[in-house]
């Protein structure tokens, strides 16, 4: 729901939120050949503005002030923490399978090897469990021979899991094998674990670089730009809803239902109908619809067949969740701990056949859920070149002994951001200029609710 939403990134942040911590003083000449390095002075400018109320002559006025904040810029460092020859490096995925994992793996063995001499990579398998010591998961050399060709594959050559692991644990296992930088590769969960992890490993004074690379295939983290996976997420998601479109069209008064993916943002949904211009109703978790009612979505899908004699619907798996919980629905957590999500695909292919049947009109309803599919291929040629990026930056940065942050595009830039101002939370805006080219493209009505939201709280931080 909308009610009160924060448009933006973050309610109050300062110039301090954005230091990137270094484990000490940058000695050793960097072995890497480059026109020209990066130094830490060279950042990106952003702009931030913060609403305050109450704090005018009345209550009801606001003051606006704009402070300027700015982030490090990611690249090759002229002076190096860690000695190349003397180096460990140590390469963990976790959480759900997405395009490009591999291709960022492969990227980050490279780099290491052949740009630094860095030539002791190993691979944590099955994701946090590789490091507890009581799951007995064994620990695989990574060398530029045994990664020559993954990024051929879909899925991750290291394996994942998800679950919360004993912090402590974890970081003994670094130090007892030595490790010096430390790649993890993950959504927010994965980044929530890492933050604890680099606070353990400052608590015990290690030398050791944790450098975090953003996973998510909804794209929904909050200033980055965009995350891997996300166009091979859209491009087979066109296969999906072309298949949607034939189906329905083979058929009297024939339905297409494709679900996809989307916790708490449509990203995916949009990008897709955008790309594949045959989806006449676009359901996401930003934009909450009716069903029964006047203006509800049952009307409208019946004027679009009356009309047309066939529809392709196409659902972000976390839109309508408020449509089947009631106060007796359990909500129950994943091994990440995030909340489980009803089935909206499956609720909304009964209830679209009911209310057809009782309203004495013979349908053909296709429902499709290509999710697995789409997560396990391969990346698309745009995402391969973009984790290849993400990989090479993140060896920099471990080299120069920065740990605690990820590296992320933000503004077509390269940066460098402190793990915990990156979390999941960007969403579609349905007031934005996005959402109406959606609604131009599909033709499906401004909204699908019988009784008009509230507007929107405007008490936000636009990055």
């Amino acid at each position: 729901m909308r009610h009160g939403r924060i448009n933006g990134f973050m309610k109050k942040v300062q110039q301090e939120d954005y230091i990137i911590q270094n484990l000490g003083e940058c000695a050793i000449q960097s072995p890497v050949i480059v026109n020209d390095f990066t130094p830490d002075s060279k950042r990106l400018l952003l702009k931030q503005y913060l609403d305050y109320s109450n704090t005018g002559k009345n209550k009801d006025e606001k003051v606006k002030r704009e402070i300027p904040l700015s982030v490090e810029v990611a690249g090759p460092r002229e002076k190096i923490f860690f000695d190349p020859s003397k180096t460990k490096a140590a390469i963990v995925t976790c959480g759900g399978l997405c395009p490009g994992i591999n291709d960022v793996i492969r990227a980050i063995v490279m780099q290491l090897y052949h740009r630094y001499g860095v030539r002791n990579i190993i691979g944590i398998k099955y994701g946090f469990q590789g490091l507890i010591p009581s799951y007995g998961h064994e620990i695989v050399e990574l060398t530029p021979e045994s990664v020559e060709n993954i990024h051929r594959e879909g899925g991750s050559i290291l394996s994942s899991s998800r679950g919360q692991q004993n912090i402590g644990e974890m970081v003994d296992a670094l130090s007892r094998m030595n490790v010096n930088i430390f790649f993890c590769i993950g959504g927010d969960g994965t980044m929530r674990a890492a933050e604890r992890i680099t606070e353990e490993i400052t608590r015990r004074k290690l030398s050791i670089s944790l450098i975090g690379i953003p996973k998510t295939i909804d794209n929904d983290l909050n200033f980055v730009q965009k995350t891997f996976g996300f166009d091979t997420a859209i491009a087979e998601s066109e296969n999906a809803i072309s298949c949607a479109h034939v189906e329905a069209k083979g058929a009297p008064m024939g339905i297409g239902l494709v679900k996809i993916m989307g916790r708490l943002s449509g990203q995916i949904a949009v990008g897709a109908a955008l790309a594949q211009n045959d989806v006449n109703f676009v359901l996401i978790p930003e934009v909450p619809f009716d069903l029964e009612g006047e203006n509800g979505l049952f009307k409208a899908l019946e004027k679009r067949l009356i009309r047309r004699k066939h529809c392709v619907i196409l659902v972000a798996e976390g839109a309508g969740q408020e449509l089947m919980r009631t106060n007796n629905t359990p909500q129950e957590t994943d091994a990440s701990g995030n909340i489980r999500l009803l089935d909206i695909g499956y609720f909304l292919k009964v209830r679209i056949e009911d209310y057809f049947k009782k309203a004495g009109i013979q349908i053909n309803l296709k429902y499709i859920d290509p999710s697995y599919m789409i997560r396990s291929v391969r990346a698309s040629a745009s995402d391969s070149i973009y984790c290849s990026a993400l990989g090479q930056y993140a060896v920099h940065a471990g080299m120069a002994g920065k740990t605690g942050m990820l590296v992320g595009l933000l503004k077509d830039e390269y940066v460098h951001l402190p793990i915990r101002v990156v979390t999941s939370g960007k969403q579609i805006d349905p007031e934005g200029n996005l959402w109406m080219r959606v609604l131009e493209s599909t033709g499906q009505p401004p909204s699908l609710l019988n009784k008009p939201l509230d507007p929107p709280v405007e008490e936000h931080v636009v990055i």
